[in-house]
């Protein structure tokens, strides 16, 4: 098992434990911005922008032309996860990667959570807000999230039937999340896969396929 999709609420140590298991394992820590970089090379240059202001862009009153452009950057987004995939050896971070993959068996889907009070103060502590602003951020986080997997994909974000491992990151450490995600991929590896394709079934375009592999390369670089 070569592909990892991780799923995270905002203040679940979800970045730290991600690329901690990319590193222990040697896979390429791919996220948001791995996937500007390659959308960029397609002109949608905007996507992080609109996506992290998800409520006013799925507004209804939105113009044809920016819902055109925005079905556009979801769509290529897709077909970049599912690229970097087919890659193999990648830890993906957000995106809805797990919807995205969601077919394919020959991949492990985590899900780490934890109670809004203790991501409300891992918020208070990072950014150095108080906490009334921190609780204002985290529900405008988690309301963008939700919005764009339910609009896109038909899936809340945050089901846990979606998962193969889920972990709350309040009563399991990081660390500890980092070692059960490792054990269960080498548990998993020699694993048979039945009734399911595989990545190896993907059809990925030869130019996105190179635009890819020359952005994971570029990112190994600079290491």
């Amino acid at each position: 098992m070569s592909v990892i999709t991780i799923s995270r609420d905002f203040g679940s140590e979800g970045e730290y434990i991600a690329e901690k298991i990319a590193q222990t394992l040697g896979y390429h820590f791919v996220d948001k911005e791995f996937f500007g970089t390659v959308l960029k090379e397609y002109g949608l240059i905007e996507f992080d922008a609109e996506y992290d202001a998800l409520p006013g862009f799925l507004d209804k009153l939105a113009n044809e032309h920016r819902i055109e452009r925005r079905d556009e950057a979801v769509h290529m987004l897709n077909r970049a996860i599912r690229a970097a995939a087919q890659h193999g050896n990648v830890v993906i971070l957000g995106r809805s990667g797990f919807e995205v993959l969601a077919p394919f068996a020959d991949i492990l889907h985590v899900r780490l959570q934890a109670p809004i009070a203790v991501r409300v103060t891992r918020v208070m502590k990072e950014l150095k807000i108080p906490q009334e602003e921190a609780e204002d951020f985290l529900k405008e986080n988690d309301k963008v999230h939700l919005a764009f997997t339910q609009e896109y994909y038909k899936m809340p974000w945050d089901a846990i039937h979606a998962f193969d491992l889920v972990i709350n990151t309040n009563k399991v450490s990081p660390d500890l999340a980092v070692t059960w995600v490792v054990d269960a991929v080498k548990a998993m590896s020699g694993a048979k896969n039945v009734g399911r394709p595989t990545l190896g079934s993907l059809e990925i375009d030869p130019i996105l396929k190179k635009t890819v592999t020359d952005a994971l390369k570029c990112q190994t670089t600079h290491k």
